[in-house]
């Protein structure tokens, strides 16, 4: 009997704890899946954006779509996604655990764009001889020969500072080189005929001379 009284007070001490734990739980961990679906299959949407509305809260997912955010119990969660209609979850309210996982799906947002209406020529030629017939003013003429002179185009290039990505290949290539040719000599341009040439032509272009004109 005294055995009986001692179980029945377990399960009612379990009982008990279990709803106070049930109504106690007010961080949720939740866990889950932003997908969409193609041809009857679940895709994950990699890097969509999860956010608690009226805060300034919120995760991406992963680039397999998986997500885990701390939230409260009734947060109002918004899942976004470039392409995808938006889709809210509110946090259930009757949670007695504090972990949680869902699976959320996204659907495609299509948009209607205004009708363009296309008029191409019938043929390449007929563009050719409109394009050449076109009255170019004198002015317009003149800056754009003066652009496109060789000298100037040299001169441009001469001043012109390399972008990121030119000084970026240069160092590259040469570290690059430097890693060839690691312990050993490094050849000699002047038994390359493929740098004669060079010369020759460089010679030919008169680029020395433009070379001593800005040294003096």
């Amino acid at each position: 009997m005294k055995l009986i009284k001692i179980s029945c007070y377990i399960i009612l001490f379990n009982f008990f704890g279990y709803v106070a734990h049930s109504q106690t739980v007010e961080i949720v961990q939740l866990s889950g899946l932003v997908v969409t679906e193609s041809n009857s299959d679940p895709v994950p949407l990699p890097f969509a954006e999860i956010r608690i509305k009226s805060t300034n809260r919120g995760v991406f997912s992963n680039e397999n779509g998986f997500f885990s955010i701390a939230v409260k119990i009734g947060d109002t969660l918004q899942f976004r996604y470039i392409g995808y209609k938006d889709a809210i979850y509110i946090v259930p309210t009757t949670l007695n655990q504090d972990h949680y996982t869902i699976f959320q799906i996204l659907t495609k947002d299509e948009f209607l764009l205004p009708e363009t209406v296309v008029y191409p020529w019938p043929r390449k030629e007929h563009f050719k001889q409109e394009f050449l017939a076109l009255k170019v003013d004198q002015g317009l003429r003149d800056i754009a020969e003066e652009n496109l002179a060789q000298d100037r185009i040299r001169k441009m290039l001469e001043f012109t500072p390399h972008d990121g990505q030119s000084n970026a290949s240069y160092y590259l290539k040469t570290e690059a080189q430097k890693a060839y040719y690691n312990g050993q000599f490094r050849p000699m341009n002047i038994m390359s005929p493929s740098a004669w040439i060079e010369f020759f032509k460089a010679w030919k272009r008169g680029d020395f001379k433009i070379m001593k004109n800005k040294y003096e």
